[in-house]
């Protein structure tokens, strides 16, 4: 890791104090047993799963539900929670939503060889749980989008040590579970990994095909979902949306300017994260800045997007931050996540329908943030991956601990 006068990862590497981590479980814990005391069926959002695996055990579509956005594997995979009393899902929902998310935040740092035990560790994790309004979110929600957080920094970590076959069967699996990593194809075709590919393609269309020969409906998810995502018809999902596909016409933009605007973004993204998969340096940074960059520009298009799909991409990011030359040490990335401070009231946005705003803000800032890595090539990332000797010798000096 580079070193300087004002370099801070020394500091972010050594070993985090008791105190530390005492705070640390002590937000967890707060926020997970707030979340049980408040919701039932283990949050709205994963509610809507489990009613269309219930409907489905009663023999209906779960499809009915213009909500239910999931495919068919969705169904069977949450079946089980359908078979359990009501106030089971209730408890074991919000835990394991923020275990996952916990287990997403050690593969961010096992990928970036950040130590497990550095102040990093704690003080990152307790920023994102207490300082981060989207974590709270999800776990509130329980959002099956947790299983995106969690997959594409496990995917990483694999990818990075050359196993990309399972990488591609993980965001596979993750698919079929909730669409929201397919752009992450991509990333694979940048890398020319086409077993690993085919792999990943060929698991959520097995699993779905296979998920939806158990249904009244086996067609639903083409004939009613992918329309309503298309469209977007839903006066009241609209006003949670931040791509900017759904935020402009809320400004007066026609909408059909609105869908330009914001193809052209993201293909503009799309564009960057190729760019930066091309800089070709060797370490994680390649690999988070070309994924989180292409998951961003789909968030700018996609149909519904809400404020907690940003965790796919800021804990990645921000697992980053002691090395030089990281998106995590950009001004930009830090000013983004302004409007994502909880119990902050801002002007003319104090009402929850409105604060789709705020979340578009941060979005489309992230993205330019991260693009503008790929704009700048190699700038100061020398040093970022130094041979083992080069580095053990600079931590040492640092006083640190060995990443």
């Amino acid at each position: 890791m580079a070193t300087g006068k004002c370099d801070i990862s020394g500091w972010l590497v050594r070993p985090a104090s008791g105190p530390l981590w005492a705070g640390l479980v002590a937000v967890l814990g707060a926020l997970t047993v707030h979340t049980v005391r408040v919701t039932s069926d283990g949050g709205m959002d994963n509610a809507i799963v489990v009613d269309a695996a219930r409907t489905w055990l009663a023999g209906g579509s779960p499809y009915d539900d213009p909500h239910f956005l999931y495919l068919p594997g969705a169904v069977v995979a949450a079946a089980p929670q359908a078979l359990l009393p009501r106030p089971v899902p209730a408890v074991l929902v919000p835990v394991a939503v923020t275990l996952a998310l916990v287990l997403a935040w050690v593969c961010a740092l096992r990928l970036h060889r950040v130590p497990l035990h550095s102040r990093l560790a704690a003080l990152g994790l307790t920023a994102l749980a207490a300082g981060f309004a989207p974590f709270a979110h999800l776990v509130r929600l329980g959002n099956w989008t947790v299983t995106a957080v969690l997959a594409l920094p496990l995917c990483l970590l694999l990818a990075s040590r050359g196993r990309w076959v399972a990488a591609g069967a993980l965001i596979g699996v993750a698919v079929a579970l909730k669409p929201l990593l397919a752009p992450m194809a991509l990333l694979f075709l940048f890398a020319r990994r086409w077993r690993a590919l085919a792999v990943l393609v060929l698991v959520p269309v097995l699993a779905s095909g296979a998920a939806a020969l158990l249904l009244p409906d086996p067609a639903g998810f083409v004939t009613r979902t992918l329309p309503f995502l298309l469209t977007g018809d839903d006066s009241f999902v609209r006003l949670y949306e931040a791509s900017p596909v759904a935020v402009l016409p809320r400004l007066g933009v026609p909408r059909a300017s609105a869908e330009v605007i914001g193809l052209c973004a993201a293909a503009a993204g799309v564009l960057c994260a190729y760019r930066r998969w091309g800089a070709g340096d060797a370490g994680p940074l390649r690999l988070v800045e070309t994924a989180t960059g292409l998951m961003l520009s789909a968030f700018l298009v996609s149909r519904p997007s809400y404020d907690h799909y940003l965790l796919v991409v800021v804990p990645l990011l921000l697992a980053g931050l002691p090395y030089a030359g990281s998106v995590a040490r950009r001004p930009w990335f830090w000013l983004a996540l302004v409007p994502q401070l909880p119990g902050v009231t801002w002007p003319w946005l104090e009402t929850g329908r409105r604060r789709a705003f705020r979340d578009a803000f941060t979005l489309c800032a992230l993205a330019v943030t991260v693009a503008g890595q790929s704009v700048r090539g190699g700038e100061g990332r020398e040093g970022l991956w130094r041979a083992p000797r080069q580095r053990r010798a600079a931590v040492r000096q640092e006083g640190g601990v060995r990443p």
